[in-house]
């Protein structure tokens, strides 16, 4: 009687870093180059596996996508820029969280970072962000974020705080480039002026709508 040879079975993080490659081929130039400096940001429960998914977290120069004038620009349903206001100064990203709270009563701070801890290392860095903080939502199902660190956008959100509105938007580009080809990895993600606002993906449309409004986005 002949035996078959037992089929290997791929495991789940090839499935991802192929899906990874695809994206890189999919990107040029500087793209390409800051997807290779990736740092992860949490974990991802797919289908009860958990899974160490890469996150889009490098920042593009300026010069790599900057952002037109007039009504706002939609990237596409999860990313949105808004003009900034003349003479509008970007604030802290305690003091963006903090304005948020005040109109979302699901929002709460769970981190400011600094320049050591955090995980992207973009903060003061060239072309990084100037603040940023981790903040979670009580709407988010805790099942769906199990395995997830307590600071992890999909928990739900995150605020950096950028010098200018093109830096803020190359960064949403770049993340939305990404969660194309990786859609676990997806998030709403909405820009004014400087401050880029990053919220988890397990809230509803309507639910992450509510972010863009008190940005005023």
């Amino acid at each position: 009687m002949q035996v078959e040879p037992a089929r290997r079975r791929t495991p789940p993080g090839a499935m991802v870093t192929s899906s990874l490659l695809a994206v890189t081929n999919d990107l040029s130039g500087e793209t390409s180059l800051a997807l290779a400096a990736i740092k992860l940001e949490g974990f991802v429960n797919i289908r009860r596996t958990v899974l160490v998914v890469p996150l889009a977290l490098a920042v593009l120069s300026s010069a790599a996508c900057s952002t037109g004038g007039g009504s706002p620009t939609s990237t596409d349903a999860a990313g949105v820029v808004a003009p900034a206001e003349n003479g509008d100064t970007p604030k802290t990203a305690d003091d963006v969280t903090n304005t948020l709270g005040a109109k979302i009563a699901t929002l709460k701070l769970i981190k400011t970072y600094t320049a050591e801890d955090d995980p992207n290392h973009l903060l003061g860095r060239p072309n990084g962000y100037s603040s940023k903080t981790a903040f979670g939502d009580s709407r988010v199902k805790s099942d769906d974020v199990e395995y997830l660190k307590e600071d992890a956008v999909e928990r739900g959100g995150s605020v950096e705080v950028f010098s200018t509105e093109e830096a803020a938007k190359a960064r949403m580009d770049f993340i939305q480039a990404v969660a194309k080809g990786l859609p676990a990895v997806g998030e709403y993600d909405y820009v004014k002026g400087g401050v880029l606002v990053r919220v988890s993906r397990f809230l509803t449309p309507d639910q992450a709508k509510q972010y863009q409004v008190a940005l005023g986005s």
